[in-house]
């Protein structure tokens, strides 16, 4: 998936003089369905004894997103904004296979530079699209006993979908996305944690010319 994302954002980047040329903005907002993989959380202990890992099983969520966008003929590069927030429904203890439910919401903001290619069909209004987006993830674990616990890290995506001209400035976006931000280390009162999470999103959504 790596490979595909930076041949997306080369092609946006090597198109930045055309598109400032032709000045064709837009903006765009989504949202839909969140869901996360199952999580895995180890600890490195200082001290006699181990913590066993632990595994995260989500409830759906929701993902929400805005982005400012130049587009080209067939490429477009956009910055865009994302909020994702998904609740814990349970932690299994990988030892004693143990499930525990808890009160624990997993959220996320992202700042990504993303790469866009339309395929034109034939003049149509519908255009199929691939994605790719590089950035970083602001990601907080909130629990409502022990409080929140903040980390940033880097993030990719990549995604494919459909255009479909709705009006002259008006297009509906459907869309899927896959969404990874990079392993996460958190120093906490039981050792270094080693957080790693990603998911699916399937979005809805519209972009307005400019």
């Amino acid at each position: 998936m790596k490979k595909l994302i930076l041949p997306l954002l080369v092609a946006g980047a090597l198109a930045v003089p055309s598109l400032a040329l032709a000045e064709s903005y837009y903006v765009s907002v989504s949202s839909g369905l969140n869901l996360l993989k199952n999580s895995t959380i180890d600890y490195e202990y200082p001290d006699l004894f181990m913590y066993p890992p632990y595994t995260f099983k989500y409830k759906p969520g929701v993902a929400v997103n805005g982005a400012v966008g130049l587009k080209s003929g067939v490429l477009r590069l956009e910055a865009e904004v994302g909020f994702h927030d998904n609740k814990v429904d349970e932690i299994i203890d990988n030892i004693e296979t143990k499930q525990h439910k808890v009160e624990l919401d997993l959220s996320a903001w992202t700042f990504m530079a993303n790469g866009y290619y339309d395929i034109d069909m034939f003049g149509s209004g519908v255009k199929p699209y691939l994605m790719g987006g590089l950035g970083s993830a602001r990601v907080s674990i909130h629990n409502p006993v022990y409080g929140m616990g903040t980390s940033v890290t880097f993030a990719w995506q990549v995604g494919a979908g459909l255009g479909i001209k709705a009006s002259k400035d008006i297009t509906i976006d459907l869309g899927y996305r896959y969404l990874k931000p990079s392993t996460l280390k958190e120093n906490t009162d039981y050792g270094i944690g080693k957080y790693t999470f990603g998911g699916s999103e399937i979005l809805a959504g519209l972009r307005f010319a400019l």
